[in-house]
């Protein structure tokens, strides 16, 4: 089996070290990759270091025409790439397709970022002082950025990071994930067509017992990660005084009063709670609906889980596979058997067979269930029954992520009210936590992260803000 090369430096090189990426759902070996040692690291921090040099002195419309032609790029091998996404992430293949057409609408915005992306005049004449004077700020960016990738989202997620890197003008050394590299390396191609500078983007994979050599390394200004948030509030305490922007971990919430349209609450919640098989940080994990209309809401739900249809990823009709791994299953399946030893009822599914773990529903759980207050990952959610609003507002509160939130209501006041007092990043009203268009601010709060992404907002994250002043 040829071993795949990292992009290393602006060219394809073969790492000191080899591992294989399976397929989820086969379970058969794609490639082997190559992964790189901590001199092949550093090696490319000092290449990285001379592409920002020469990022820094492109003209906008340079980076913006880049961009573009990324975007073209990936359009142009979009059946190759929703492929690979699908065998190597064990992705339903109508869900990679979708996630391809992300990263090109990504890639594409970012373009139009590069042209537009400014400071703004500042009016230092609202003190005597000022009198006279003129200022504005101009953002500069960072110089070299070290992104981690999660598994689930290897293009997107790795497109959220490289996109708005290159329109601010940086460089970016990509860590993809070790379950999913091979997109990461489709997308190097493309960016080799791209006419920007060599080495402004490298796909560099690399084992964790190599973290501390970018980590320690002064060359990089920030590091860009996106996972766990274990992992991710580790990282930033070892990060010193690098900026760092940390995507994390959610345990997503959905409020359902009596006011609210139960068919398309249904439809919504169905696919936030069970798409990709739960594995996003922002899939609906919790549902709490007011007791009038609990019944027959939760009746319905359990019925479409029920329904959803299981299989091989690539064919068209799955609408669930396989987990990233039956280590993943195995997890969230623990959890489930823990929280019915503890009182929690099954309503549907609860039944894993490998990596494949049926679509569940629970209820009668607390918030000392790991399957309530922390994040699963899989393909669960859990249904429980409010009388009063805020009572639902405050249960949603108590966990402690804070990435998305969503309420389903017609009721104006309840709205306002969850609005206002619900403890995340982003509040969804009439729709899911899942919900997210690549050019929105997104990010959490409390333990789900810092700072934000969506292209304009990381292109804030990823570069400095300088302010002249000028007096004539």
């Amino acid at each position: 089996m040829k071993t795949k090369k990292m992009l290393v430096c602006g060219e394809w090189r073969t790492g000191a070290e080899i591992f294989e990426v399976k397929s989820p759902y086969a379970n058969e070996i794609l490639a082997e990759v190559s992964s790189a040692d901590a001199s092949q690291t550093e090696e490319s921090i000092a290449f990285a270091e001379q592409a920002a040099k020469k990022m820094r002195q492109l003209a906008r419309f340079e980076i913006a025409k880049g961009l573009r032609l990324i975007a073209s790029g990936i359009e142009r091998r979009k059946k190759e790439f929703a492929e690979t996404i699908a065998n190597e992430a064990g992705k339903p293949i109508t869900l990679a397709r979708g996630e391809v057409e992300r990263g090109i609408a990504t890639f594409a915005w970012a373009a139009g970022e590069a042209e537009r992306f400014c400071g703004e005049i500042v009016p230092v004449d609202t003190q005597a002082i000022g009198r006279g004077k003129t200022a504005y700020t101009k953002p500069f960016p960072r110089g070299v950025i070290y992104g981690i990738t999660p598994f689930n989202f290897p293009l997107n997620l790795v497109g959220h990071k490289v996109a708005p890197a290159l329109a601010a003008g940086n460089a970016i050394i990509i860590k993809p994930s070790d379950k999913t590299p091979l997109t990461a390396l489709l997308l190097g191609e493309v960016f080799l067509e791209s006419n920007l500078p060599k080495g402004a983007l490298q796909i560099v994979p690399m084992n964790v017992k190599h973290i501390d050599t970018p980590l320690r390394d002064e060359r990089i200004q920030m590091i860009s990660f996106t996972g766990s948030s274990e992992v991710g509030w580790k990282l930033k305490n070892r990060a010193g005084r690098k900026a760092i922007a940390l995507e994390l971990g959610g345990n997503a919430p959905v409020i359902v009063d009596q006011s609210a349209d139960i068919e398309k609450s249904l439809s919504r919640i169905t696919t936030g709670a069970f798409t990709y098989s739960g594995q996003v940080c922002i899939s609906v994990q919790r549902v709490f609906v007011q007791q009038k209309i609990f019944d027959e809401w939760t009746e319905k739900f359990v019925e479409r889980a029920k329904n959803l249809r299981k299989g091989n990823p690539l064919d068209e009709a799955t609408e669930i596979s396989v987990m990233i791994t039956e280590e993943a299953a195995k997890k969230a399946h623990c959890w489930i058997e823990e929280a019915t030893g503890n009182g929690a009822k099954i309503l549907c599914g609860g039944k894993r067979d490998g990596a494949m773990l049926d679509a569940t529903v629970l209820t009668n759980t607390n918030a000392e269930m790991r399957v309530a207050s922390e994040e699963i990952f899989a393909p669960v959610a859990v249904v429980e029954k409010f009388s009063e609003f805020e009572v639902a507002v405050d249960a949603s509160n108590q966990t402690e992520y804070g990435l998305q939130a969503g309420v389903f209501s017609n009721d104006f006041r309840n709205v306002n009210y969850a609005v206002d007092k619900l403890e995340y990043g982003g509040v969804l009203v009439n729709d899911v936590p899942t919900f997210r268009v690549d050019n929105m601010p997104y990010g959490g709060v409390k333990s789900s992260g810092f700072g934000r992404e969506g292209v304009r907002w990381a292109m804030e994250e990823m570069t400095e803000i300088k302010l002249v002043v000028i007096n004539l």
